[in-house]
């Protein structure tokens, strides 16, 4: 089974319909949280997403955004835009986001690996380092986890007692381009596809993965994007100008 990986688009339209284009063929969509919030797309991201259905965890900016979650959680600029997000979203599309289930989910379909946006143990926990991810990977369970809510591509794996980090290692931040983790048998892993829509490893690409169950190996991808059409949609809607200006810098 080979199994597309999204999460963290953000209302960013521009870079889930590039990643969309990218993607190769699959025969299940997951997405892994954080469909709205920051950019300013909300109702064609949502629909875009709902089309595609498949696998949906909610993420803390969905809850927000859907009034699950109180908006005194954020800072002022994430607020904002959740505010903003909220007063623009249809309500079927609100009423879908809050349905959608908390972390983690599992499937038939593949055994042994997880859904989460944050953490197994609490959804809305960042998991950035390599001793926040053993937390998870030293206790028994399911041997891979894919996560989000960092906006970092790359995995986490526990091999003996040793977790290593694992980032892609990309030519270029120009161009499209793919990389490659064989997933090992008895090994366990986090690993995140990283953001559609607003990257914060310093890339500013579009980020996404598909995992092949059979062949055992993640390709993670990165994807240039209309960048300036988003971000001229955020200063349109009168959101705060960081949340344009970051995007260039992927942080």
């Amino acid at each position: 089974m080979r199994t597309l990986l999204l999460s963290d688009i953000h209302s960013n339209l521009e870079a889930l319909e590039a990643c969309l284009a990218a993607a190769p063929s699959t025969d299940l969509t997951v997405n892994l949280g954080d469909i709205v919030g920051y950019g300013a797309s909300p109702n064609e991201v949502a629909e875009r997403a709902r089309a595609l259905e498949g696998i949906f965890v909610r993420g803390n900016h969905d809850k927000v955004v859907a009034g699950i979650d109180d908006v005194k959680n954020f800072n002022p600029i994430a607020g904002a835009a959740a505010i903003w997000n909220r007063e623009q979203l249809k309500s079927e599309h609100l009423s879908w986001l809050r349905d959608l289930p908390k972390g983690p989910v599992t499937t038939q379909e593949l055994a042994g690996v997880q859904y989460v946006h944050g953490a197994p143990d609490d959804e809305d926990r960042y998991v950035v380092t390599p001793d926040e991810a053993a937390i998870e990977l030293v206790k028994p369970g399911p041997g891979i986890t894919f996560f989000g809510h960092t906006h970092i591509q790359g995995a986490f794996r526990l091999q003996g007692k040793v977790v290593r980090a694992i980032h892609p290692a990309y030519e270029t931040v120009a161009k499209p381009e793919t990389w490659e983790l064989p997933i090992k048998e008895g090994l366990n892993y986090m690993i995140n596809p990283g953001s559609v829509g607003q990257p914060r490893d310093g890339d500013w690409r579009a980020a996404f993965a598909v995992f092949d169950s059979v062949q055992r190996v993640v390709t993670f991808f990165r994807i240039p994007y209309e960048m300036r059409s988003a971000q001229e949609r955020i200063l349109a809607a009168n959101l705060p100008a960081r949340l344009a200006t970051r995007l260039a810098a992927g942080r």
